[in-house]
């Protein structure tokens, strides 16, 4: 559900070498998105104001909020000045669950962990994959990144938002979403995933970004056996997918890529393994 546009226009310098000439820029909008609970705001994050309904299941699952969509009775967008407050409402057994842990997040756009109450809350285990009979070969990896980028429509008008991806081999990218935040594409890939009723050990997460710890995080929630990234992995990224069973590919360059975690689910052709 879109409560306004996700880009608008705004008139630019562009500077050119026959001098300066204004032209109109397309730009992603940016807005805090509130997550409430029982009439409770529970965290806040800027983000695209797009696919919000997606947004909220995804980060109740990838939070540990809710263990399926089932446990979410209704999601309610309400518009707001300068925001929206997105207003979950839980069933009576999740609901007792999240107020027996209730934290407070909040956080700017590229901080996942901004706000949290411990060091033990940012080092939380990650959920294990479990064995998946699916392998990849070096093509998949190649091939995921490259129809991930053709269906970015707000990055293609702007440039300035990141992706998640979900690729099947034999039927490509099956569902994408796009956000200013990174950690906030994925959740919303995770809604999306969840609404449409797509297993998460059926194929790979991608992402356009750097591979942090939370994305690592998120992505296991998920149930991907595959995570395969444009940028790098953090230290702390790369030990957390070896502990969840996951396939770590990150640096997709054209043909090449570094595999940094459990290479035995990958048919290896071309690829680096770093150790």
């Amino acid at each position: 559900m879109n409560t306004r546009p996700a880009t608008v226009s705004t008139p630019r310098l562009a500077h050119r070498i026959q001098g300066v000439t204004i032209a109109d820029r397309m730009v992603p909008e940016e807005i805090p998105v509130a997550f409430s609970f029982a009439g409770a705001t529970h965290a806040v994050m800027m983000a695209s104001p797009a696919d919000l309904e997606d947004f909220a299941l995804g980060f109740c699952l990838t939070e540990g909020i809710v263990s399926s969509a089932q446990e979410i009775e209704r999601v309610d967008v309400e518009p707001l000045d300068p925001g929206v407050d997105v207003r979950v409402h839980l069933r009576d057994a999740a609901n007792r669950r999240f107020t027996a842990r209730r934290r407070r997040l909040a956080g700017p756009v590229g901080c996942g962990l901004c706000g949290i109450e411990s060091i033990e809350e940012a080092m939380r285990a990650v959920t294990p994959v479990g064995p998946s009979p699916l392998t990849l070969d070096a093509s998949d990896i190649v091939r995921s990144v490259r129809l991930l980028s053709k269906v970015q429509p707000l990055h293609a008008e702007t440039g300035a938002v990141h992706a998640a991806g979900f690729y099947i081999p034999g039927k490509g990218i099956v569902a994408v979403r796009e956000d200013v935040g990174r950690h906030n594409a994925l959740d919303k890939l995770a809604g999306a995933l969840a609404r449409a009723g797509i297993d998460g050990t059926s194929g790979a997460v991608v992402i356009t970004s750097r591979v942090s710890v939370e994305m690592v995080q998120k992505a296991a929630a998920i149930g991907a056996p595959f995570l395969i990234a444009l940028s790098a992995p953090t230290a702390l990224a790369i030990r957390t997918a070896q502990a969840a069973g996951m396939t770590l590919a990150a640096l997709v360059r054209g043909e090449e890529f570094d595999i940094f975690t459990h290479p035995d689910r990958l048919k290896v052709g071309g690829a680096k393994h770093v150790a």
